[in-house]
């Protein structure tokens, strides 16, 4: 699989959508999703560049997540800004990113997908519980490349 149209389906793209919603429901953090074909430089580094590309360094708290996919490449990384990364445990990511990527090798890319918002959803709202005044900082939608 090279393409990005064809890592998702519609209906899979909505139900991700949906677990966003779902996780960031009790909680301030966000949660992103992007997908692009491949990437010239290392993955972490491209997820790096597409945290601040979508503004997700400018939540009120800090506290924004991405999971970034390079579909050609084979490559994920999870991406936690400076506020939930001072309160999550040392191994949180990594075993986040072992679920995800169990998924994944499996060929269930959405299910790896909705297992990382969901599990990265539980800790923020520990860490960063809904507010009353609370707004939906970003974009739910995935974003491409």
């Amino acid at each position: 699989m090279s393409k990005v149209e064809d890592f998702l389906s519609k209906k899979e793209e909505q139900e991700i959508v949906d677990a966003i919603q779902i996780a960031e429901k009790n909680t301030s953090g966000e949660i992103r999703i992007h997908i692009e074909k491949s990437t010239s430089t290392d993955s972490f580094t491209r997820a790096v560049e597409v945290f601040h590309l979508l503004e997700m360094d400018k939540t009120k708290d800090s506290n924004g997540v991405l999971i970034y996919v390079a579909v050609k490449d084979k490559h994920f990384v999870i991406y936690g800004d400076i506020g939930i990364n001072e309160k999550v445990a040392p191994d949180f990511w990594d075993t986040t990113k072992d679920g995800i990527q169990s998924q994944f090798k499996n060929g269930n890319f959405k299910q790896g997908l909705i297992d990382g918002i969901l599990k990265a959803g539980e800790q923020l709202k520990h860490y960063f519980p809904y507010q009353v005044d609370d707004t939906d900082e970003l974009s739910n939608e995935i974003s491409k490349g």
